[in-house]
């Protein structure tokens, strides 16, 4: 797939917002909100990062505090840091009747209405549940939801939906045909020059949605119906996400309980009008095309813009870093350039020495171009007369 600027821009400024935000939640379960670097260093690999994790928190001065005690670097939030966590807490409590929807919608696309904990857990934090989602929801909707395990096994944890809401059961694609009193159907986001994927696009799109929410079971494996409702089904699973993105990989663990096809990658290159499949940072990851203006999330869940203050503070701390390592790089090179300036002057006072000493012919023509290549084939050349 050709790469868009706009949306791999996008990856890489939400890669950062992301790995600051695990360190932050890192952080706030330590003991007084409070980590060594040493642990933080261990927790990188996890975090997919490279490098000292000093340098790394050091580069966000505004958001991680950083100071040496007993021989030991510590790592804590920052007044302002702190401020954004509590406030991003009240959204989380705020946004718990949305969770419990977007959970129930999950539940309702699986073959079954139920999904593995360990599983939903990899995309807890793309659909913006908090940590402790299991405890602050659950028990809040017991009409809702229940968690069960018919195998016994700790792995095999299960959320169950209890009761079907058919007013959930409406997709993000229904729900704007019926805003606009039409037929739903899907839009493509791609620059008219790609003539070809336009008119792939337009015979695809001419076939009847098939909703997400409907039983897949009466549908044939590869036939286009199913590929249809394939289509809808990761359209909707992205609509439902906070950054319209998910990581290929992850969603194809959901293969069986979404009756998603074993080539997940290849459906989805198959339509670069409504998926966009980068692999920057050496991660597939789809993001749903029409959900960007750009490089810029077109609709922002309430949690999205309290992490784009944290982007915001964040950048500071880098702009502030950048500006102190280039004010520093400026004095190195100003020093140096003293150092070169004495040297220049060293390099002119033996030049001049030398013309002197040619002038007064003590050294005969050595210094002439011609009659220094003379003397070195003579030197070396044995041939030579």
């Amino acid at each position: 797939m050709k790469k868009d600027p706009d949306l791999e821009s996008a990856l890489s400024r939400n890669r950062r917002w992301i790995v600051n935000n695990q360190i932050k939640n890192i952080i706030t379960r330590c003991p007084n909100q409070v980590a060594t670097v040493k642990f933080l260093q261990r927790k990188f690999k996890t975090l997919d990062l490279q490098g000292k994790a000093l340098n790394w928190l050091k580069k966000y001065p505004c958001c991680f505090e950083v100071y040496l005690k007993d021989d030991e670097y510590y790592c804590g939030l920052t007044k302002r840091m702190m401020f954004l966590v509590d406030e991003e807490e009240r959204v989380k409590e705020m946004q718990e009747p949305v969770f419990a929807e977007r959970l129930a919608k999950l539940l309702m696309m699986s073959s079954n209405q139920r999904l593995n904990v360990m599983k939903i857990n990899e995309l807890k934090r793309y659909y913006g549940f908090p940590d402790d989602y299991l405890i602050r929801i659950i028990p809040k909707y017991p009409e809702m939801f229940r968690l069960v395990n018919y195998s016994g096994r700790r792995s095999s944890m299960e959320i169950e939906l209890i009761s079907w809401n058919p007013d959930l059961a409406v997709s993000a694609i229904e729900m704007v045909a019926r805003k606009q009193v039409s037929e739903p159907c899907f839009s493509c986001s791609l620059p008219s020059t790609w003539i070809k994927s336009w008119e792939r696009f337009h015979e695809f799109n001419s076939t009847a949605y098939i909703s997400p929410y409907s039983d897949p079971r009466g549908l044939v494996e590869g036939s286009k119906e199913m590929e249809k409702r394939t289509v809808s089904l990761v359209h909707e699973l992205l609509s439902l996400t906070l950054w319209k993105k998910l990581s290929v990989v992850k969603l194809g663990h959901f293969g069986r309980e979404f009756c998603l096809p074993e080539k997940l990658n290849v459906l989805l290159l198959k339509h670069p009008g409504i998926f966009y499949v980068s692999n920057k940072y050496q991660i597939y990851t789809v993001l749903l095309r029409e959900g960007y203006n750009g490089s810029e999330l077109i609709d922002k869940d309430p949690l999205v813009l309290v992490k784009e203050k944290f982007g915001e503070l964040m950048q500071e701390g880098l702009h502030e870093y950048n500006q102190r390592h280039h004010t520093m790089n400026l004095e190195r090179k100003k020093k140096k350039g003293t150092i070169l300036e004495r040297s220049e002057k060293r390099k002119d006072l033996s030049t001049d020495m030398s013309e002197q000493d040619d002038q007064g012919g003590d050294v005969g023509g050595i210094f002439d171009p011609e009659e220094r290549k003379r003397f070195y084939k003579l030197l070396f050349d044995d041939g030579a007369p």
